[in-house]
């Protein structure tokens, strides 16, 4: 019997089918299940398999662990007992009180737990050891598929579990979680908030106590009855101060659910109470009013309160708005796109924009109001590999009326309109703002520059506000070509360059690569203003790829001085941007230059070239430089040549793209 059928309260909406299946298999976990029940057998998850890699990363387990399934613990196991209530679940041997404060909150909306939990499962007719959770993700839904053997120590539960030893469905729902995140070490440690936002894909917003607006009670009492998930929590100051127990009863540093907010009449006054759950359930607060505590004792001993709003509109007045939403997903990629904040004004302007365009004020107001969130990407899964949680923030720009991104001038002149409150090392920041109607720019970064991330960023606006990014366009503007000088007309420099060709081409008065490589370093080497190392044979190769009009792998003279006037006009940008003639330039500075020669590349486009060009340093020599120019105006010549006019696509036959792609 689906367990939802005894859930207290209204009955869910039908799960939205809409999450995406997330098995290696490709299957979702219907076919999984069915696929296990026709063959008879229990499902074997491989992709988070029974042993020590799903448990930790950088330790082992201090006692023999045994994975058993609920049937191998007890003999008539539940997935769930007279409904999911926050008293089902009490901390294992893991420190994530964090994911337990976010489930007990969890419990206390019904639509949102069967979203989570799918009710089409049980230990009943249709068993096959194979259950499925669903978690929000980054602007999707992620459909997670487990089977059910539990790690165990002398045939107990070792980490999350019910009060009631046959209920199951809290542990199955961390393994979900774990596998989700990589492993069960991965939960160590987090704010409430984060699993809080995975339950529901929801917005998160902070309060710190001290500093709470005067309706604060009437805020948490307005977020419980929409459905909102709340955590509180007192600051630990260290590492030492962490779990530690206060006079009061209370744990610093530990995740407590906010579960309920009342008044009651005493001695003719009017109390104002709070309810907070702490998820160990034990060590309680010991002050007045026992289990719940007075709201005035709420605001002196906890320190920050998160509020998980399932719409944005969940704290404003009672009107419900239908909120505006838009998704970027973009990344900060070393070299490219990882700017850093403002203090980095070298780079800042190289960290992606994206253009926010509001039309309309608010109903009956002025200004335009919006929320913009900011999430760095899979920072609990990369912990494996030595990755931490980045500090990240945005800043918030007016934008001027050209249709590009902002230039290193811009910021330099330019305050920022609104920002977020700090940069902070949390997974996710998020702020209200409040502006006139007009057209700005939104810059995400990382607070440090070279800091690399996957980052997804929300903007939920109450009227229709239209959003792009400003680094997705590819633009080229190439000069023509000059003709040749004819030979009566050329200049001295020009006249010791044929008789240097001449000397070396031979009769034919064409050179090949090699040829060209020994011309070029001859020349080059003898200009004082420029420092690099000898030109490749590569480069010449190319070189001659992007001028060889008659295809035979040669250069004539005439082709030679064309390229000749390009290069000269390359070694003036290179040099430029050189600033302390090192003899080299930095990939930030290569966005400048490149455009400068005719160049607006995209982000991505942006990062192929650093990838391909720069060093570990992230400096390109001037042959790198020669190069990446080289193989770009071949690129875009082809293109120009072989695309339909006016038209941004050109179509090739597989004989056609191989032709080209070892041309360019």
């Amino acid at each position: 019997m689906p367990y939802l059928s005894r859930a207290p309260g209204p009955q869910p909406h039908p799960v939205p089918k809409d999450a995406r299946p997330t098995h290696s298999s490709g299957q979702s976990f219907e076919q999984l299940r069915q696929e296990c029940l026709q063959g008879g057998i229990l499902f074997e998850d491989a992709d988070f398999p029974a042993d020590n890699s799903s448990l930790f990363y950088s330790e082992r387990p201090q006692v023999p662990f045994m994975w058993k399934r609920p049937g191998e613990i007890v003999k008539n196991p539940e997935f769930i007992l007279g409904g999911a209530t926050r008293t089902d679940i009490c901390q294992g041997e893991l420190g994530d009180c964090w994911l337990l404060a976010a489930i007990a909150s969890l419990t206390l909306n019904q639509k949102a737990l069967a979203r989570v939990m799918p009710p089409d499962q049980s230990f009943g007719p249709g068993y096959a050891g194979i259950f499925h959770f669903q978690f929000w993700q980054h602007s999707e839904w992620l459909d997670v598929v487990i089977d059910d053997r539990l790690p165990t120590f002398r045939d107990r539960l070792v980490f999350l579990h019910s009060a009631e030893h046959n209920e199951f469905w809290s542990a199955l729902l961390e393994k979900a979680y774990a596998k989700l995140n990589g492993s069960y070490e991965a939960l160590k440690g987090g704010s409430a908030i984060e699993a809080m936002e995975d339950f529901t894909g929801g917005v998160a917003e902070t309060f710190l106590t001290k500093q709470a607006p005067a309706n604060f009670y009437e805020v948490l009492e307005k977020a419980l009855q929409r459905g909102s998930l709340l955590g509180c929590s007192l600051d630990a100051q260290n590492a030492a101060e962490s779990e530690a127990r206060t006079p009061a009863g209370l744990i610093k540093g530990h995740a407590y659910t906010v579960t309920a907010i009342d008044q009651v009449n005493f001695r003719g006054q009017k109390i104002e109470l709070i309810r907070v759950r702490n998820p160990w359930g034990q060590v309680e607060w010991n002050g007045s009013w026992s289990d719940r505590m007075a709201f005035k004792d709420f605001k002196a001993h906890f320190d920050k309160v998160e509020i998980c709003n399932l719409t944005p509109d969940a704290l404003e007045e009672d009107a419900v708005h239908k909120w505006e939403v838009t998704v970027h997903q973009g990344s900060w990629v070393r070299g490219s796109t990882a700017g850093g904040c403002r203090n980095f004004l070298d780079t800042f302007w190289t960290n992606p924009q994206i253009k926010l365009s509001l039309t309309e004020s608010d109903e009956g107001q002025e200004g335009c109001t919006f929320l913009v969130a900011l999430m760095q990407k899979d920072r609990r899964k990369l912990k494996r590999f030595g990755a931490d949680v980045l500090t990240i923030g945005y800043a918030i720009y007016q934008c001027p009326s050209k249709d590009q991104p902002l230039d290193k001038d811009f910021f330099r002149y330019h305050a920022s309109q609104a920002r977020s409150k700090t940069f902070v090392n949390l997974r996710e920041v998020s702020d209200r703002f409040k502006l006139p109607p007009g057209e700005y720019v939104v810059i995400p970064s990382t607070f440090e520059p070279h800091q690399e991330a996957d980052f997804c960023l929300r903007i939920f606006s109450e009227k229709k506000a239209v959003t792009r990014d400003l680094d997705g366009h590819v633009d080229i503007d190439l000069p023509e070509p000059p003709k040749p000088t004819p030979p009566g007309q050329e200049t001295e420099e020009e006249q010791q360059f044929r008789a240097l060709f001449e000397r070396v081409a031979g009769e034919d008065m064409e050179v090949t690569a090699e040829e060209l490589e020994y011309i070029l370093n001859a020349v080059l080497q003898k200009k004082k203003n420029i420092r690099f190392k000898k030109l490749s044979l590569i480069s010449c190769k190319n070189i001659i790829s992007l001028m060889d009009t008659s295809g035979n792998g040669k250069l004539e003279f005439g082709e030679f001085t064309v390229f000749w006037d390009r290069l000269k006009q390359w070694i003036n940008l290179f040099l430029q941007f050189d600033v302390d003639r090192s003899g080299t330039m930095s990939s930030y500075e290569l966005r400048t230059a490149l455009r400068a020669a005719g160049f607006r590349l995209s982000s991505r486009l942006l990062q192929l070239v650093v990838l391909r060009y720069a060093d570990e340093d992230l400096q390109l020599g001037f042959d790198d430089f020669l190069n990446c120019l080289v193989r770009l105006e071949n690129a875009s010549r082809v293109f120009q040549a072989l695309s339909t006019k006016n038209e941004e696509v050109m179509r090739l036959g597989i004989n056609e793209f191989i032709n080209l792609t070892m041309n360019i």
